[in-house]
């Protein structure tokens, strides 16, 4: 997924990482348009090949993030997108066919931040601090071609110092064993250092010193998107493929199974309560049967097994009693 305010790149971005043209038939609202546009949440999916291995990758973008004054509902969209591919893949599991599931989880989040600020907006801690106990965010400087190799370092220190103040909770690289070789261990060390990565996009293919680069032409030079001198595009790229079993174990493992416990304590405590379980609250049956009983429930449970030998003692003494007269 990505996310950001329009203007930041996200769809060029997206398509010079796979490329591709994700949005051939795209039209961009006027300003008028934007007043009454609404978070919009686009899935687009395509098959991508590397080094000889097909993915099969879908890219959610989020036009409308962002663009209006009252920002306070452009949440909701996302999280309940979020939500519905986890509740999708938490009915199929607990379905009869759970061999053929198709995993539309967001495993990333690639979250712009603007270039033009000093730091985070607010809207950026709020969105990221909403977001970051369901979805691996990968934070990302867009349109890093319009600052200084100095201003990128002050701006990625700064908003690396604010999402620690702020508590948020972003994608961590995992370590790498001892064992690994040395090339790994400092490709890691690396990428680790990147972040947040600033990053340009470009579609066009331009000459330069008679090779042919992807890149942007400017009046003072060329800008090569995919030179580790002039933005982190490829340590992105990089970060992204080789992780990618990683960010699909952490999407499994951490959020998806918070998802999981919450959608289980709702079914369960309306069922203590006698109350029908909310709609968006459903929990197959199958679930809730194999989930561990709650403490009240057990003791209920002891109680009755308690109840049924006292009857059973009560039921023998009787007989004895009848067969003694």
């Amino acid at each position: 997924m990505v996310v950001g305010e329009s203007g930041l790149g996200k769809s060029t971005l997206v398509n010079s990482l796979f490329l591709t043209d994700l949005y051939p038939e795209r039209i961009i609202p006027d300003a008028i348009e934007k007043q009454k546009q609404t978070v919009k949440l686009e899935a687009s999916t395509v098959e991508i090949e590397e080094r000889g291995v097909k993915l099969r990758l879908t890219v959610v973008d989020t036009p409308g993030f962002g663009d209006a004054i009252d920002n306070s509902d452009s949440f909701s969209a996302i999280l309940e997108y979020i939500d519905e591919q986890y509740e999708r893949f938490l009915r199929d599991e607990s379905g009869l066919n759970r061999r053929n599931i198709v995993d539309n989880r967001i495993h990333c989040c690639f979250y712009f931040i603007s270039p033009f600020g000093h730091g985070l907006k607010p809207l950026d801690v709020e969105f990221m601090k909403k977001l970051h106990s369901k979805v691996n965010i990968v934070p990302v400087i867009a349109k890093a071609d319009c600052l200084t190799k100095k201003e990128i370092l002050r701006l990625k220190c700064r908003i690396m110092q604010e999402i620690e103040d702020h508590g948020i909770k972003i994608y961590p690289l995992p370590d790498c064993d001892s064992d690994e070789d040395e090339d790994y261990k400092e490709q890691v060390k690396q990428l680790k250092a990147a972040v947040p990565f600033a990053v340009c996009g470009a579609n066009t293919l331009l000459e330069v010193k008679g090779k042919k680069v992807r890149g942007r032409l400017y009046p003072w030079g060329v800008v090569e998107v995919e030179n580790p001198e002039h933005c982190d595009f490829i340590k992105l790229r990089t970060m992204l493929i080789t992780h990618m079993q990683d960010l699909q174990e952490v999407t499994q493992e951490v959020h998806y199974e918070n998802y999981r416990s919450d959608r289980l304590a709702k079914g369960i405590k309306s069922k203590e309560n006698g109350l029908k379980p909310e709609r968006d609250s459903v929990v197959p049956a199958q679930i809730v049967a194999n989930s561990v009983l709650t403490e009240k429930d057990r003791i209920l449970q002891e109680k009755e097994a308690e109840l049924r030998r006292m009857q059973e003692m009560l039921a023998q003494m009787q007989a004895q009693m009848q067969a003694q007269q």
